[in-house]
């Protein structure tokens, strides 16, 4: 089993899908880094020898921001938009979407569970 960046790559998958567990990683990135590494996209993960691991190693290490330095900075960009207080950094405090979705029906996970609306009849209780 490879392990790259911390990450444990499923064996039995091509290394191009086996690349797209690390965070920070999509199919386009996968690509772009096998294709760095001089590595064909149909190879499976339990069949890289150590040198294609090592390569593999060095591209994501020189030229990528992966893993826990992505999720650092990422952080840090949303606190630095919450601390200037502009609009996405309000809605980001607020838990709503920040770029243009409706929110009157849509967004419940933010806005929370259904509210009662207020002054409605209830049923009279026999």
């Amino acid at each position: 089993m490879a392990r790259i960046e911390s990450v444990d790559l499923p064996k039995n998958k091509r290394i191009e899908i086996g690349l797209t567990y690390i965070y920070g990683v999509g199919m386009s990135k996968s690509k772009e880094i096998l294709y760095k590494a001089h590595i064909s996209i149909h190879t499976k993960v339990k069949d890289l020898n150590d040198e294609q691991i090592i390569s593999i190693r060095n591209v994501l290490n020189r030229d990528y921001k992966l893993e826990g330095d992505l999720r650092r900075s990422e952080a840090m960009n949303i606190k630095r938009l919450i601390d200037i207080g502009c609009y996405k950094g309000r809605r980001h405090r607020l838990n709503l979407p920040l770029r243009g979705q409706r929110t009157r029906t849509n967004a419940r996970t933010g806005r929370g569970t259904k509210k009662t609306i207020a002054g409605k009849k209830k049923a009279p209780r026999k």
